[in-house]
């Protein structure tokens, strides 16, 4: 049940800050709206890494040197994000997004990638997806 309450939240705060991102980088400039989003987002994780302690450099050396890219993928998907939405508008661009993300996290699961479980593809996940896909296609249609 909590993974549903924060997979449910996630999909809240990214609408969210896909339009608050896209708005301040109207006025403030992209690069200019990346650097604050991530210097921000730094400030509020080392005050709560400071406050719970858990982990440290030490463990960093421990991880797949791969992984360590997550930062250069956030920069890269705000930025995404924000240009999707603003040439897109929210409710397109985030469909969008969300298909495409669905698509890859079972092209993941499906192929066992980067340590995760494999799950196996079934009938039912790829329908789902293609009713997504209609969704999409009848939402977008005028």
């Amino acid at each position: 049940m909590i993974g549903i309450i924060y997979s449910l939240l996630a999909g809240v705060l990214v609408s969210i800050q896909g339009i608050f991102n896209t708005r301040l980088s109207d006025k403030a400039g992209f690069w200019f709206t990346n650097t604050w989003v991530h210097g921000t987002g730094f400030l509020l994780s080392l005050i709560v890494l400071l406050m719970v302690k858990d982990g440290g450099l030490s463990k960093l050396y421990t991880v797949n040197k791969l992984y360590w890219l997550g930062g250069a993928f956030g920069v890269m998907i705000v930025f995404t994000v924000m240009k999707g939405i603003s040439t897109l508008g929210p409710a397109y661009s985030v469909a969008l997004l969300l298909i495409t993300q669905l698509l890859v996290a079972l092209i993941i699961d499906s192929l066992g990638l980067f340590g995760v479980d494999k799950v196996p593809l079934s009938a039912n996940k790829l329908i789902g997806i293609g009713i997504m896909i209609t969704g999409v296609v009848v939402f977008k249609l005028k």
